[in-house]
């Protein structure tokens, strides 16, 4: 069996602690580097202690270092670091997996752009329990085009700086692409004062920020005399690695190109795409 070299970025966040913990179970996974920004209080310790299982990896502040020395770099930063790190991973060959978001167009295309030359996963979540409601989303909007009104909702912890998440964007995208809809034309981002009669074609999006929340998100279409709702509510941040690894199996796989979760469970292809 093949042992994958694993590095991550942003080790000592959430996200990252959660990561480390998966990969230190994975017995096809081997932890070689963790990463944090230069004087971050985490650099020097052991990287395992941040998961409560000491591992013997420091955390460091070289990605230049940790990119040369792993096959899968996974990413759940922010935009600019991650962008920092893209150029690390093309300089060196190395596959990434990026579940930063927040990116703005221009910084997604310098990701489209470098995954010519390396694979690039790139997914607004990870959750594989996401990305099947993602399918049903799109079956659900095919089949509710008229008479039914779209909005959604998320929610998450009061650290998160990007609002709407890019999960609840990527609902979005998925259910104006089914009904033929342009969301940066039709999106409305929260109602205040006199708004006005809501209009046929728009998708609502509404934001909560509090406490701990790991994430929730609900898509609503609302018709006369009755609503379907499609949510999903994650309690911990341990589906979203498993969902990562996944990804960063796929990645090792191939030698270039842009993918997302769809890719990595086969979606696409029953689609006959990709």
């Amino acid at each position: 069996m093949t042992t994958l070299k694993i590095a991550i970025a942003g080790a000592a966040g959430r996200m990252g602690r959660a990561l480390l913990e998966a990969v230190l179970h994975a017995r096809d996974l081997k932890l070689v580097a963790a990463l944090e920004q230069k004087g971050h209080a985490a650099v020097g310790r052991d990287a395992g202690e941040l998961a409560g299982s000491p591992c013997g990896v420091k955390v460091g502040d070289d990605v230049e270092g940790a990119v040369a020395g792993c096959d899968v770099l996974i990413d759940f930063t922010r935009p600019d670091g991650t962008l920092a790190n893209l150029a690390a991973c093309r300089k060196h060959g190395t596959r990434l997996i990026i579940g930063t978001t927040g990116f703005s167009d221009a910084q997604k295309e310098q990701i489209a752009d470098a995954a010519r030359d390396v694979a690039i996963v790139m997914s607004p979540n990870f959750s594989v329990g996401v990305n099947v409601a993602f399918r049903l989303l799109e079956i659900a909007a095919g089949t509710l085009a008229k008479g039914y009104d779209v909005e959604i909702v998320e929610a998450h912890h009061r650290h998160k700086v990007d609002a709407p998440s890019g999960t609840a964007l990527r609902m979005g995208e998925v259910v104006a692409r089914a009904l033929g809809r342009d969301l940066r034309k039709h999106a409305v981002y929260g109602r205040e004062g006199v708004t006005g009669e809501r209009k046929d074609e728009t998708i609502g999006f509404a934001t909560v920020r509090g406490g701990d929340l790991v994430g929730d998100h609900t898509v609503m279409f609302i018709g006369a005399g009755e609503r379907l709702e499609i949510s999903h509510r994650a309690s911990s941040r341990a589906n979203f690695a498993t969902g990562a690894l996944r990804a960063a199996r796929f990645a090792a796989a191939k030698k270039s190109g842009l993918y997302d979760m769809a890719d990595v469970l086969g979606f696409a292809r029953a689609r006959g795409e990709g």
